[in-house]
């Protein structure tokens, strides 16, 4: 699909169920646009369910992992970022840190995340899967559609065009 989220805001950004993310995310990944209906996560400084989750073969989805804006550890690295690559995943959001930047820009998948760090998640197997999760000023709701490219990140509650 060929979009811009600013061609988005000027068809959509009337209706009720439409959000705009603010500003906070950096991309990280190689591919700079993307979009997919969305799968949730909330782990705050482990990555166990992070990971069950990316190991699942999927079809257009994007991942959008609520670790509760810490900036102590990175929840993705090079690993799970080349195992979304192989399952389908077409991005990933992180409201937290990823690491291995250099090799995931060189990946074909979306990423944003607030920053970058060198320490790795904790290998706690905590964490909620498919929950309303709220940054950004934007709810990520399961199943609802997010588009990202280099303008920001739109989330509606139906596929838009």
């Amino acid at each position: 699909m060929t979009f811009t989220t600013a061609n988005l805001c000027d068809a959509h950004s009337e209706e009720v169920n439409f959000q705009i993310a603010e500003p906070l995310l950096k991309p990280y990944g190689g591919r700079s646009s993307f979009c997919g209906q969305i799968t949730t996560v909330k782990a705050f400084e482990g990555n166990v369910l992070i990971r069950t989750v990316l190991e699942e073969k999927v079809e257009n989805r994007v991942l959008v992992v609520d670790g509760g804006g810490s900036h102590r550890c990175a929840l993705i690295d090079a690993d799970l970022a080349h195992l979304a690559t192989i399952n389908g995943w077409q991005g990933i959001v992180v409201h937290g840190c990823i690491r291995d930047s250099g090799i995931i820009k060189q990946l074909p998948l979306g990423i944003r995340a607030l920053h970058t760090h060198p320490l790795k998640s904790h290998k706690k197997d905590q964490g909620d899967r498919e929950l309303l999760v709220t940054f950004a000023g934007v709810n990520f709701k399961q199943n609802h559609f997010l588009y990202a490219d280099a303008d920001g990140i739109i989330v509606s509650e139906s596929m838009l065009s």
